[in-house]
Order: structure tokens, then sequence, then C-alpha cells
């Protein structure tokens, strides 16, 4: 599916922040029972288990190339043991994309919705939420995929929630919505991040003229 690559770019580089930051923050949480008796052994453990996580989750991510069937299995399971972690909604995403490309679009759903419900972060929620939208196109629940980006994002995903508003009005038959769209997505710098933006409001201005 159209802009998978780029917002799986962005959910590399959320990962990338924790394996490299993420002793420190939670170091710097640790801190702030430093008042409490067993401070010690609290640090110690949190950051022993956050470091086995992290590693079981890389370990998991090295298995889908070679086992596909495994990993998927392992995969869940991992979802449900470490469910209060940022990994969870990581390992999600990872087998959304993996139903995306077999094109199991309901099996991606459920995923994706996981993703959301495990999203440690706005910004992760809310690339769980463009992608859902987009499969929910692909599953022609055109209604649904417009509620899914009606919900209140971050305004850095405005221009890929409103090119969705577009795809799905343009499957409905709704041209001049669908250009609304499409130009709302351009006004907050869609182009910067898809060129193809310009190709679907032009497409779509051509065909509305050969059809005047």
């Amino acid at each position: 599916m159209e802009q998978f690559e780029t917002e799986e770019q962005q959910v590399e580089a959320i990962k990338k922040f924790w394996q490299e930051n993420g002793n420190y923050i939670i170091s710097g949480l640790v801190v702030g029972f430093a008042g409490f008796i067993g401070f010690n052994y609290y640090q110690d453990t949190k950051l022993a288990q956050e470091e086995a996580v992290a590693s079981e989750y890389t370990a998991l991510l090295e298995s889908k190339d070679t086992d596909n069937e495994a990993f998927k299995t392992d995969a869940d399971k991992f979802i449900q043991a470490n469910s209060e972690s940022s990994y969870a909604s990581l390992t999600a995403f990872s087998l959304a994309k993996d139903a995306v490309e077999r094109e199991d679009y309901e099996k991606a759903v459920a995923f994706l919705n996981t993703a959301i419900e495990k999203a440690p972060t706005d910004a992760i929620k809310a690339i769980a939420v463009i992608r859902l939208a987009r499969v929910q196109i692909q599953l022609g629940e055109f209604d649904t995929a417009l509620a899914t980006v009606g919900q209140p994002l971050p305004e850095g995903f405005k221009a890929s929630a409103e090119e969705i508003k577009g795809d799905a009005y343009l499957k409905q038959g709704k041209k001049e919505l669908a250009r609304n769209a499409y130009q709302a997505a351009i006004d907050a710098d869609g182009l910067a991040t898809n060129p193809t933006l310009q190709v679907k409001i032009d497409d779509l201005a051509q065909a509305t003229n050969l059809t005047q």
C-alpha cells in the first residue's frame, strides 16, 4: 500500500530512539523515586527488564525473514507478555505490515487496533490511525475510514489525514469533497512528503473537465 514505506521510516526512527535513549529515559523516571526505600534495587530491576524486552524484540524481528509463521506466533505472544511496553505497539505494527503484504486486511485491522491501544505516545498512535484508515479503504469501508481520521490527531499528521479523506471521498464518487480534501492536504505541506498529492488533484481536475 502507498506510503507504508514512509510511515515505516517513522516507526523505525521511533524504534531507534528507544534503543538509543530508552535506558536514559527510564533512568530519569526512576530518579523520581529516589526518596523511596529500595531505590537501587528498583532501578536495577527496571533497567534489566527493559534491556531484556529490547533484546527479545530485536530477536523477534530478526526471525521474521527466516520463519515467518513462527514470527507471527511469537509476536502475538510477545505482545501479550509485554502489553505495557512500548515494544508491544511496535510489534503490532510489524504484524500489521506482514498482513498487508499478504493482503490479509482483516488481520491488519486487528493488529493496527492493537498498535493504537498499546501506543506509548500520541505520535505512534497517530501513525497507527493513519495506517488503519488506509486499510479500511482497501476493505471498502469508506465511511469508517473517514471516521477513523476524523478523530483528533497531532498537527503533523493533518496532511496524511486529509489525503485519506480525499481517497475515501473519491471512492464514493464525491469528487468535490475529494478535491477539497486533497487541497487541504497540500495546504498542510503534504507535498513535502508525498508529491503524488499533486498528481491526484490534477487527475481529479482533468476527470471533472472531461465530464463537463
